[in-house]
């Protein structure tokens, strides 16, 4: 880990020197509030439901089940699991109930695994938590990532984005995504996480 993110993680590496003992970051039980599963510092577990997702310092907050609030650090390594499909964790949504894997660092806790419990609105019409309003986009595809539910396209304007499946897409729209190929003309309603990415509503 560079000092570049070392130094961007700083306030949650106070954050847990408060919250500890000082002379180890201490028991994640005793920080996390007794939320998590078997296992130890190996293959803890924390659950809660996210209030925010901070893509410039990579911090997921979850508030837990009895009000105590905890960050989470995350990377491009990090995985966003539900019904078995893998998303990035821009896909999470304020509000989301998720189950995180979590390993003690000495910048803080970071998770590399989060399991969707339930979304927010339980289908793919959740609204993101940047934006709630639904654009209709159109363009070229240029690269598919099946594995990760996501395509880039080039718009009209001359941008590239990257557009990601929701949670529960419709079944259409799956079998849409699986079809496309690079070059594809595509039209699509979509939500902008931000400026580069969009959450797909639905193939038009």
């Amino acid at each position: 880990m560079n000092m570049h993110r070392i130094g961007r993680h700083a306030a949650a590496a106070a954050m847990l020197a408060a919250l500890g003992a000082c002379s180890t970051v201490g028991s994640l039980g005793n920080v996390l509030g007794g939320v998590l599963g078997r296992g130890g510092s190996q293959g803890s577990q924390v659950s809660g439901y996210v209030s925010g997702v901070d893509t410039r310092s990579q911090i997921i907050a979850l508030q837990q089940p009895n009000g105590q609030p905890v960050n989470l650090l995350f990377d491009n390594q990090t995985k966003v699991v539900f019904n078995n499909q893998s998303y990035p964790v821009t896909s999470l949504d304020r509000g989301d109930q998720v189950t995180a894997r979590i390993q003690n660092t000495n910048n803080g806790y970071y998770t590399d695994l989060v399991q969707v419990d339930q979304p927010v609105q339980g289908s793919g019409g959740a609204t993101s938590s940047t934006s709630g309003t639904v654009q209709s986009l159109q363009g070229t595809v240029r690269q598919i990532d099946q594995q990760n539910g996501l395509f880039t396209m080039d718009v009209s304007n001359g941008t590239r984005l990257t557009v990601a499946m929701p949670y529960s897409p419709r079944r259409t729209d799956v079998a849409k995504f699986q079809s496309l190929r690079s070059g594809d003309y595509v039209r699509i309603a979509g939500v902008y996480l931000n400026n580069a990415r969009v959450e797909l509503r639905q193939f038009y």
